[in-house]
């Protein structure tokens, strides 16, 4: 390259960049010469020549203009130079040097008009670009004798103006930026007055007032200021919002509706409502709690503080319990009546919006509208059960955390009328059967009525084993609805109603609770006040105790609805049950009975205090049982112990005799002798001590049974004029079938609350063992009937009659004067005790028959003793028996006479023939072995030879050997 610039230089020529900033130097642009030409052109001519010449040039001469070529020709050299080889590189080097020149020389001379031509344009481009310098100085000359001569006040003027036009907007937009700074003191005054609709108005406002200045960049800072304050808004919001769960105020509510609906958070509103109606249950529970907890530790101690609420439950004392409770469920009604409210405000809302969108409105706000209705109404809906839920938990817990076993009965009742309440709140307000609340309380009541029963068992073995079966003195019209235990029936207006539910009821049937105290007031509230008002009552009637006029005038006062106040003070335990009652003397009870005798005692019912007692705690069992249903079937079992017990400690008393089942007359039914046996085998607890090898499941049943009771030493039933204890044995007998009576009255209220799948435990109790305690009059009176009348003697004396006369006779023998002369005796005995105790007329009825029984039984017996009758003894058996049926029709008005026949028929059997003895004997099977044995072989020798005696005997073993 630098040759060929050389060249050019040789040549007089430029290159173009030099050319165009030297324009001055075309004319002195030299075109190379002839001679130039002409040399070149002297060079070899072969093109062919040329391109190997300049191929054979080193590659190393095309590099860059900084390759020195002498320096490099020089470091080829040999080190030994010869002069012939270096003048022919030499002539080599010219060669190549004069094949390049001759080709960048043709090159050259090929462009040269093509640059001629554009050097002519950069002419001309030349000249053109000085005209237009020259236009443009003219230009600028003009435009200054413009200005010079145009007047700059106007355009000073209009620039003003126009500024001043700027200066006005920005002085409003100025006032508008103070006024959105000193919005924050207004903001807090009407966050003060509640006035959050306003509050959030404001403040929504002035964001979008600051959005049109966002382009000053203060208004930035006061954008997030503003954006502070929402949010501030909104924390007082939401805190304004829990305070509706315990005190719902209808204008409080409404604002704060209004402020989420401009927020547009109505659904954001709901939900955070239901936490706070969450959070407002477990705060309210934990703070009451914690109150009586701290009240009743008596420090300042804080570690209750951090305690779980399931361990601040187990430090409740008993005796702050109830108060606690009742408190509990005030507190939680609070918060349930604001969600009630709360879901009222809601509908008729929307009852409200719905009116005004039916007179037309926006339909995309509408569609909208009735999406966040939708949306509120399942969530309050579905916030019904998760409320209700969350109380249950918390009354569960509590009522778990304490063993109730030790309570009062009263105190416990009383726990449960709290709890019903609770449950009827719960049906009402969302209506849930209360699973939790009843599973817990059926857990506690369980644990609790088994320990009462348990005492009360033992309590009823010791009234028993110290009753001496005097009659308890009662009004004719007596009733156990008199009772304050059965007063719960009354209030009713069904068994399944409980008193509780009974208050809420009298002012109107169909009242909700909610209705009743939305307004003010609160359902546990009731509960407390009636429980006083019951305790004044008791305290007032203990309080006539000692006043004789008011004891005199309740004597003389014949009320058809009410029971004597000494019946219940004297003889009857008015309080909880718990402690047993006071024995009141003989003498105590002989002396008030004559009183009443002789003014209503005719038909009075005959009971004990014991059997008073007994019904009694059957009241306090049915109002546990009406009060909480799942336990229903647990206290009807129990109540049936009560009743099964006592029964057979009547019988056990009164009725037990081996020899009876020997004589054959079926005195003891066998649904009688299997329910004394279940009765024995279930209840009653026969081992004297505890064996130490005894496994623990049989400690376990032991603990489940009583042991059998005993009768009193006072009560003396071996006196033949007494009539061995008659007296006491109608007292105890009859107020047993009382008692039965009483259990068929409240029949339909048992079966009411009993479970359909334990139903016929309750219907074979009834038929298998409430219908027997009539049946025991049999084996009771017949002890008596067998003792109160000599019939040995009478056997004695029939056996010193002859039979065997000859004669027809037409006097009767002695031994039916004597007889007769024994039932006189005993109708005599029998009115001296029906002075003391009123004998009812099957008890009177059933002695006469026993006792009839027993004599026609032994004349019989008499008959059969006999060795030797002729036909003639037989008719004067015949005049003996008609005769003592004659006196005896006189003595007693039983029709007919009892076991007549058997007589009769056996007299009559000494006339039959062989073939009718023979059929006779296989028909009457009553008879025993030694009478028809002894009836054959009277009959032999008369009417019936050996042959025909040894065939009856045949037939009569028949009959006898199935017995054996």
């Amino acid at each position: 390259m630098q040759k060929i610039k050389s060249l050019m230089t040789r040549q007089g020529l430029k290159s173009p960049p030099e050319s165009l900033s030297d324009l001055g130097a075309l004319e002195n642009l030299r075109v190379p010469g002839k001679e130039e030409f002409r040399e070149l052109r002297e060079q070899p001519c072969d093109p062919q020549a040329e391109q190997e010449l300049i191929n054979s040039i080193e590659q190393v001469y095309f590099s860059a203009d900084s390759f020195d070529v002498v320096k490099y020709e020089l470091e080829k050299l040999p080190p030994v130079l010869n002069l012939q080889e270096l003048e022919e590189y030499r002539d080599k080097l010219k060669k190549q040097q004069a094949a390049v020149s001759k080709k960048v020389a043709d090159l050259i001379l090929e462009k040269q008009p093509a640059y001629v031509k554009e050097l002519e344009r950069v002419t001309s481009l030349q000249t053109g670009l000085q005209l237009a310098a020259v236009i443009c100085a003219n230009g600028r000359r003009h435009l200054n004798i413009a200005k010079e001569g145009f007047t700059q006040a106007s355009l000073g003027l209009l620039a003003n103006q126009r500024k001043r036009q700027l200066l006005i907007g920005l002085l409003k937009s100025l006032r508008t930026i103070k006024t959105l700074q000193r919005t924050d003191v207004r903001l807090s005054e009407m966050l003060e007055e509640e006035d959050y609709p306003g509050a959030i108005q404001l403040c929504l406002e002035c964001q979008k007032a600051a959005s049109t200045f966002k382009h000053y960049s203060c208004i930035s800072e006061l954008n997030s200021k503003l954006q502070d304050t929402l949010e501030q808004i909104e924390e007082q919001l939401d805190v304004a919002l829990s305070k509706i769960c315990k005190n719902f105020d209808v204008n409080h509510y409404t604002k704060v509706q209004q402020a989420y609906r401009l927020l547009g958070k109505t659904q954001t509103a709901m939900d955070q409502l239901h936490m706070h109606f969450t959070q407002a249950i477990h705060n309210t529970v934990f703070q009451v709690v914690l109150g009586y907890v701290e009240l009743c530790a008596g420090n300042t101690d804080t570690k209750f503080q951090k305690l779980q609420y399931k361990d601040l439950c187990t430090h409740v004392t008993p005796d702050s319990y109830i108060p606690c409770l009742a408190d509990l469920c005030k507190a939680l009604w609070e918060v349930m009546l604001s969600y009630y409210s709360t879901m009222e405000w809601h509908e008729r809302h929307d009852g409200e919006e719905t009116a005004a969108v039916a007179e037309g409105s926006n339909t995309m706000g509408t569609e909208e509208t009735n999406f966040d209705r939708g949306y509120i109404k399942k969530k309050l809906e579905h916030g019904l059960t998760r409320i209700w839920q969350d109380v249950q938990l918390k009354v569960k817990t509590y009522l778990l955390g304490t063993d109730l076993s030790i309570f009062k009965y009263d105190d416990f009742i009383f726990v449960l009328d709290i709890i019903s309440r609770l449950m009827q709140v719960g049906e009402e307000f969302c209506g849930s059967k209360s699973e939790v609340l009843q599973e817990s309380i059926r857990k506690q009541s369980v644990n609790y009525f088994k320990n009462y029963h348990r005492t009360r068992l033992d309590e009823l073995r010791m009234f028993l084993e110290n009753e001496t079966w005097e009659l308890c003195p009662v009004k004719s019209n007596f009733s156990i609805l008199q009772l304050h235990e059965f007063k719960f029936l009354e209030q009713s207006r069904s068994p399944s109603v409980s008193p509780s539910k009974q208050l809420a009821s009298t002012s109107s049937k169909t009242v909700t609770l909610f209705e009743q105290y939305c307004s003010g007031g609160n359902p546990f509230e009731v509960q407390a006040n009636h429980r006083d008002d019951e305790t004044e009552d008791v305290l007032a009637s203990n309080g006539y105790e000692s006043d004789e006029q008011e004891k005199s005038a309740y004597q003389e006062y014949d009320s058809d609805s009410d029971v004597p106040e000494e019946l219940k003070r004297d003889y009857v335990d008015e309080q909880t049950g718990d402690a047993p009652v006071k024995s009141v003397s003989r003498e105590t009870l002989k002396s008030r009975k004559k009183s009443d005798y002789s003014l209503n005692k005719v038909n009075a019912p005959i009971l004990t205090n014991t059997t008073l007692n007994v019904i009694r705690l059957v009241g306090k069992y049915m109002q546990m049982m009406n009060i909480l249903k799942p336990i229903a079937f647990d206290v009807i079992h129990f109540m049936s112990q009560l009743f099964d017990y006592y029964l057979y400690a009547v019988y056990t008393f009164f009725g037990r005799n081996d020899s009876l089942e020997s004589t054959g007359l079926g005195l003891s039914s066998s649904r009688l002798r299997t329910t004394l046996n279940r009765i024995q085998e279930s209840l009653i607890d026969l081992e004297v001590s505890a064996d130490p090898a005894a496994t623990l499941t049989a400690a376990e049943e032991r603990k489940e049974k009583v042991p059998s009771p005993h009768l009193s030493h006072l009560v003396v039933l071996t006196s033949g004029d007494t009539l061995y204890g008659l007296a006491e044995r109608v007292v105890a007998t009859e107020s047993l079938v009382f008692l039965a009576e009483q259990f068929e009255f409240l029949q339909p209220h048992l079966d009411a609350v009993m479970p359909a799948v334990k139903k016929p435990f309750l219907q074979q109790f009834y038929s298998q063992t409430v219908s027997t305690a009539s049946e025991l009059r049999k084996p009771i009176y017949w002890i008596v009937a067998g003792k109160a009348i000599d019939y040995e003697q009478m056997l004695l004396l029939m056996a010193n009659v002859k039979w065997d006369i000859k004669e027809i006779m037409s006097q009767h023998n002695m031994y039916v004067d004597a007889l007769l002369k024994e039932f006189e005796q005993f109708n005599k005995r029998l009115n001296e005790v029906s002075k003391r105790v009123r004998i009812p007329l099957p008890v009177s009825n059933t002695l006469w028959e026993h006792c009839i029984r027993l004599a026609n039984r032994t004349i019989v017996e008499g008959y059969a003793n006999v060795k030797k009758c002729s036909n003639e003894g037989r008719a004067l058996m015949q005049l003996d028996f008609q005769q003592f049926l004659m006196k005896l029709e006189k003595l007693t008005d039983i029709r007919p006479i009892p076991d007549k026949e058997f007589v009769e028929a056996y007299i009559k059997a000494y006339y039959l023939t062989e073939n009718d003895m023979e059929r006779w004997i296989k028909e009457h099977r009553e008879y025993s072995t030694k009478q028809l044995t002894n009836l054959v072989n009277v009959c032999l020798g008369s009417h019936i030879n050996k042959k025909a005696r040894q065939k009856l005997l045949a037939a009569i073993d028949d009959i006898d050997r199935p017995k054996r």
